[in-house]
């Protein structure tokens, strides 16, 4: 029998499990792996990624509904996205994206309180037997090292962090 080590996921199988919104923690930015801030949004790496560069981009204020977003919410939110496939093509090369919103616990959202938009990055390939046959993803990146690699993408951008 083959093994996969992945030693990083025990922090997260020990860890006590959050009963705040991970998206509304303050602290350090690369402790909570925010990239970007802004008034009214954030961008942050996802901790549980589909793929390297798996980021999300949330409103700052806590809110479960796309009909709750203000005008100016909704903006922001979409050009944070844009900014993320900007960033994304410039330091990855991606041959392509999945850009989405899962409203819902049937629809996918591990976090129905707060509303947030997934920018995933897709190369041809990615996809591959691992994910069909053993319910898993293989990551060639470290989180940290991803978040490290993106930063000063972000901070070229010239937006407030």
């Amino acid at each position: 029998m083959d093994r996969l080590w992945a030693p990083w996921r025990m922090e997260y199988l020990t860890q006590p499990k959050q009963s705040a919104c991970f998206l509304c923690a303050k602290g350090n930015d690369r402790d909570l792996l925010v990239l970007r801030r802004t008034g009214l949004t954030r961008v942050l790496l996802n901790r549980y990624p589909y793929s390297n560069g798996h980021l999300l981009v949330a409103p700052q204020r806590h809110t479960a509904g796309l009909d709750d977003l203000t005008e100016a919410e909704m903006l922001e939110l979409f050009r944070g996205a844009a900014l993320c496939r900007e960033v994304l093509t410039r330091a990855s090369a991606p041959d392509g994206f999945n850009i989405g919103i899962n409203l819902g616990k049937a629809a996918g959202a591990g976090l129905e309180e707060h509303l947030h938009l997934h920018v995933v990055p897709r190369w041809n390939g990615d996809n591959n037997f691992m994910s069909v046959v053993a319910d898993l993803r293989v990551l060639p990146e470290a989180l940290l090292a991803t978040y490290d690699r993106l930063l000063p993408f972000f901070e070229a951008a010239g937006e407030e962090k």
